[in-house]
């Protein structure tokens, strides 16, 4: 980012002011700014070399001048000078922290949506030869929540080329990838050729999976459709139009369970779950693992209303993506954001096969982030 000259700086004991010459204005707090001095990072690795019961209770600043490209200011209790860069302060005022996650972008109506023209949609050859073509399709991934590739191998080891490109993979109880296909006797109904209602993937286990993939070996010519819905936009629907309804989804804790011959898990936590400043973070909704509830009898009517209220949403039609993967497509979706489902089909007459794995949230957001780093600094050589 180009340097964006710097047309004053104001200091009181508490406070900096700084004015840039594209008229942003911004105030740092002295605490802040003798928390984050840059002679108290680690040169290589940036990290604090200082706690906060190090730093002064009520930092003052005396003076404040600039210097080519910096401020510097002197502190009124202390000997020392300190030196930030205009730049420096001027991407913290604009971006206030540098987050890989961009602002989502939800899509309410999946009905009039389709995966080739409304979501990143590209050959996984593509994403392999050109890093800025990977870069859009993983922003797309992250602001809405789901993306596609075509052209993946069609073998069992399909999926593991195209996860190298996207993050990393989370073994669980199921392995590092799974087989949805129909067996005699599912200990999982994802494992028979039910169709499945819309949904997310194990709320019972702590954390939940991040993202998921699956990726069509075997596509069944007569049915087994996959659904999709934004459980963002749901949410934000379910605050606009029933607030109460949103308000009891999102404090009630919900138990979740799942048990087989290898695994015993279990977790709580709500339908919809908000950040500290109200955000919606994560829908964790699956009626087939959802364990009696541990309410007062007199909660537990307000909480099946709305219970009952999200769950009709979801098999409303109009919030429905619907899209029969070929073979060699495969999706990649936000596990606590995206419910999926999909409609039934004959195993008998025609085998279906699905190979699926879990990556790890923190390393799809890394991968995006070390991308853009590199292409960044390519397009700036």
């Amino acid at each position: 980012m180009p340097s964006i000259p710097c047309t004053g700086v104001n200091a009181r004991d508490a406070l900096l002011t700084v004015e840039w010459n594209d008229g942003t204005s911004a105030e740092f707090a002295s605490i802040w700014l003798r928390d984050n001095l840059p002679e108290d990072r680690d040169g290589y690795s940036g990290q604090r070399l200082i706690d906060v019961t190090e730093l002064p209770v009520q930092p003052r600043i005396r003076t404040a001048t600039l210097a080519d490209a910096t401020v510097r200011i002197a502190w009124r209790d202390e000997s020392r000078v300190s030196t930030f860069a205009l730049d420096w302060l001027y991407e913290q005022a604009i971006h206030g922290h540098d987050s890989p996650v961009p602002e989502p972008l939800r899509w309410l109506d999946g009905g009039q949506l389709e995966p080739g023209r409304d979501f990143a949609c590209r050959p996984m050859g593509v994403l392999q030869a050109d890093p800025q073509a990977r870069l859009a399709w993983l922003t797309r991934l992250l602001r809405q929540g789901m993306a596609f590739l075509s052209e993946v191998p069609a073998v069992d080891s399909g999926i593991l080329q195209a996860m190298s490109l996207i993050g990393r993979i989370a073994e669980t109880n199921y392995g590092l990838v799974f087989d949805v296909r129909a067996v005699a006797q599912p200990e999982n109904l994802a494992y028979s050729d039910l169709g499945l209602g819309l949904h997310t993937d194990n709320p019972y286990r702590n954390p939940v999976p991040g993202y998921q993939a699956l990726h069509t070996l075997v596509a069944a010519p007569d049915g087994g459709d996959s659904l999709f819905a934004d459980g963002f936009a749901l949410a934000e629907h379910l605050r606009e139009s029933w607030p109460q309804v949103f308000a009891i989804l999102t404090r009630t804790a919900v138990p979740f369970r799942y048990r087989s011959n290898d695994a015993d898990l279990y977790a709580e936590r709500p339908l919809i779950e908000l950040s500290c400043t109200g955000v919606v973070i994560a829908v964790h909704y699956n009626s087939r693992s959802i364990g009696p509830l541990r309410l007062a009898a007199g909660q537990c009517q307000p909480f099946y209303a709305a219970y009952r209220q999200f769950g009709e949403l979801l098999r409303e039609p109009r919030f429905q993506l619907r899209t029969l993967l070929g073979n060699g497509e495969l999706v990649v979706f936000d596990n606590q954001r995206i419910l999926h489902g999909r409609t039934g089909f004959a195993s008998a007459r025609h085998p279906r096969h699905l190979r699926g794995c879990y990556l790890t949230r923190d390393s799809v957001y890394s991968e995006t982030a070390l991308l853009r780093r590199r292409v960044v600094s390519g397009m700036q050589r």
